[in-house]
């Protein structure tokens, strides 16, 4: 199948150029004119797309090249951009900045070549004149395969100074597309992890999003940039499809007895060789599919089996594709907010709670003493229940001196220490989501402790940027720091709703 939907990547040569003012602002100029927008974001991200499904009312999307492998790139994006007349990706740090120690892995020109799209360059050209050209000859000819398509000029002073920078441009061969003037900065506050989310700030973001969209208007030639999107190249892969995943998912592979990861959250004795990586491996033999449920087989969409997904605004970290696979591996999910609600959703045989801000509500989420305790009782009945990051500092016995669910014996903290980077992890212990031995690509990016970090039988094993296990696995409990991209594992969804089945 050939995806030829329109898409420009909006980069920059580093962190803090005006990359999300640019592409939030672009996409909501083009959803203003009646374009139906695609908005991406490269990298783990989950605050960006926010503000991206605010500018377009689509579901914003991750592409990462570390979490889910290069291959997926392309049929992830031709999934969401499905049926789009113009997709807008917004890249992260800087154009070819990407994992640690990997080479291009991760970044944004990665990202670009495997999409064959154009790049727009978003230059911070407050404190310069000519040396503009320079830098962007250097972005423009470092890789022959990323093609700089434009430029756009952001805190510009002045008339003369526009002038100056687009005399020295017309020797770079770059086009300029447009000019943002220096300019009061839009209302988009940051805290400790960035960008305020937009489920804590909703009108706030409204606002943000329109001045973002009339600033881009403003200063930049559409047509020129949807005339540059319009010569994307074609992409050769099929659109990716969670049940089409789900059904072709691989089993967990055996435990492997060699990983010798202590198994009482110290360091590891020996690390020992970690199972192949499934990641980056086009063309590897797929292992027998056992048989799927009843109800799948059936293709019942998904048998009254409730699976309760916390959210509202102090967890709104979540990848869009983990919903729709746990949909395609046959549940039901009800979406409920542990700030609002005192009871989980009726007949729920699930728990996930993801990512977000829970140090920011700890007051609320402990005042909510009815929900702490049918989550505490639902975890102790032996229920699947997947926590990652502010989910395994909500399952705590407190946080920040608060009491919380008391599911974990361990207590969490803020931290000054921000703790942030991909890691390749294994798992050490059986889980609802995997088997001992199962290798996962994750990220972390929190500002807490959790004091102890691992259970008896930890979640993972990572080996940098210290050997280490974290994270605990108790009865149905998966808690851990480590967020997943279950796109490159659809066993986990599969996994986890048969044990929500079997429970």
């Amino acid at each position: 199948m050939v995806t030829s939907v329109p898409r420009l990547v909006i980069a920059a040569p580093s962190s803090g150029s005006g990359k999300t003012t640019v592409a939030t602002g672009l996409m909501a100029a083009f959803a203003g004119r009646g374009l139906s927008v695609s908005p991406h974001k490269v990298g783990p991200d989950y605050i960006d797309p926010g503000y991206h499904a605010l500018a377009t009312g689509r579901v914003g999307r991750n592409l990462d090249a570390y979490l889910c492998g290069p291959e997926l790139i392309g049929p992830l994006f031709a999934h969401g951009a499905r049926g789009c007349d113009v997709a807008v990706v917004e890249g992260v740090m800087g154009l070819y900045d990407g994992a640690a120690g990997e080479g291009e892995l991760a970044s944004t020109a990665q990202v670009a070549k495997l999409l064959r799209a154009p790049v727009v360059l978003v230059v911070d050209a407050s404190s310069q004149s000519r040396s503009v050209a320079a830098l962007v000859h250097g972005f423009a000819s470092w890789d022959p395969e990323v093609r700089v398509g434009g430029v756009i000029l952001n805190k510009v002073a002045s008339d003369r100074h526009e002038e100056l920078l687009r005399e020295a441009l017309d020797s770079a061969g770059v086009p300029v597309l447009g000019v943002l003037r220096r300019v009061p900065q839009v209302d988009t506050p940051s805290r400790h992890l960035g960008l305020v989310p937009v489920a804590e700030r909703r009108t706030e973001a409204v606002s943000a999003v329109a001045a973002m969209a009339a600033q881009v208007s403003d200063g930049c030639d559409l047509e020129a940039l949807l005339g540059l999107a319009r010569g994307a190249g074609a992409l050769s892969c099929a659109a990716w499809d969670a049940a089409e995943a789900v059904a072709s998912s691989p089993p967990p592979p055996l435990p492997s007895p060699t990983l010798g990861f202590a198994r009482a959250g110290g360091p590891p004795s020996s690390l020992g060789a970690l199972p192949p990586d499934p990641l980056f491996r086009p063309g590897r033999p797929r292992p027998q599919t056992p048989p799927l449920s009843a109800s799948l087989e059936r293709g019942d969409p998904h048998d009254g089996l409730t699976v309760a997904v916390a959210g509202g605004p102090a967890f709104t970290f979540s990848y869009a594709e983990h919903a729709e696979l746990l949909t395609a591996a046959g549940a039901e999910v009800v979406p409920f907010d542990p700030l609002r609600d005192e009871q989980l959703p009726d007949d729920t045989r699930g728990l996930v709670i993801g990512g977000g801000f829970p140090e920011v509500y700890a007051s609320e989420l402990s005042a909510n003493e009815p929900l702490r305790k049918a989550v505490a009782e639902f975890a102790l009945s032996g229920a699947p229940v997947a926590a990652e990051c502010a989910g395994l500092l909500y399952l705590c016995r407190e946080l920040d001196g608060l009491p919380m669910c008391g599911v974990l014996d361990s207590r969490a903290r803020m931290s000054e220490r921000l703790t942030l980077g991909y890691r390749d992890a294994v798992a050490v212990s059986d889980s609802v989501l995997a088997t001992a031995g199962q290798r996962m690509r994750g990220h972390e990016f929190h500002r807490t402790v959790v004091e102890p970090g691992a259970g008896e039988s930890p979640a993972w094993g990572v080996r940098a940027p210290r050997p280490r296990v974290e994270g605990f696995v108790q009865a149905g409990v998966h808690a851990s720091y480590l967020h997943t991209h279950w796109a490159s594992a659809p066993g986990v969804a599969r996994r986890f709703v048969e044990r929500c089945r079997t429970s």
